[in-house]
Order: structure tokens, then C-alpha cells, then sequence
């Protein structure tokens, strides 16, 4: 009877937990209109991470540049995404970093310029 609550139980929280992602999630879900996220790097150094997640997420995942990319100073990098709330963030190896949470309209275009 244990062993058939403890599967019972795991089940539940597995369900529970389906919508959560540690990667931060899809930046598209099927079906919904889009919006594009402009981030422009305001600071003197590169920026070698970019976090992006749904603001029902519970961690801003994983670095959405490739391994070896980075945005340059004054350089910017277009992201497509579902329209709707999201957290982002931005920084430098060793340097300063930049989070904010903001909402995409459907079709719209935001910047958001990280400075040091």
C-alpha cells in the first residue's frame, strides 16, 4: 500500500511540475503570437550571457548564446518570443550583470540595452 501512495504521490508532483523548466523554458509556445527582444549591449565589455524565462519559471535557465558567442560592445542580438511576461538578464564573465522583467506585447519590438 506505501509503495502504491509513494507512485501515487511521485506521479502528482511529476504532473505539478511539468510546466516548470530549468532550461527557462521554450522561447516560442505553439500557437501564440510573437514579439522580438532587442538587447543592446551598453557596456564596455562583451556579454557572454543571456538568460531568458517565462515569469512563471522558477530559474532563468541556461545562457541562450552559443558556447562561443558573445555581444560585443555597442552590438546587439534579436530574440523571437511569445508575447507575454518574461525575465531576462545579461552580463559578463567577471563583470557586471543586468536583470528586468518585463512584458511583450504581440508584434512589438522592445530593446532592452544593458550598461554597465
Amino acid at each position: 500500500m506505501n509503495k502504491l501512495l509513494a507512485a501515487g504521490l511521485s506521479a502528482a508532483m511529476a504532473a505539478m511540475l511539468a510546466g516548470c523548466s530549468v532550461t527557462g523554458g521554450d522561447l516560442i509556445r505553439p500557437g501564440e503570437p510573437t514579439a522580438t527582444l532587442i538587447i543592446v549591449n551598453g557596456s564596455y565589455g562583451y556579454l557572454d550571457a543571456i538568460v531568458i524565462s517565462d515569469c512563471n519559471n522558477f530559474t532563468y535557465g541556461f545562457n541562450r548564446l552559443s558556447d562561443s558567442d558573445s555581444i560585443p560592445p555597442g552590438g546587439a542580438r534579436s530574440f523571437t518570443l511569445s508575447a507575454g511576461c518574461w525575465d531576462v538578464g545579461g552580463g559578463e564573465f567577471g563583470g557586471g550583470e543586468a536583470y528586468e522583467r518585463m512584458t511583450l506585447s504581440a508584434g512589438s519590438v522592445t530593446r532592452f540595452t544593458i550598461t554597465d
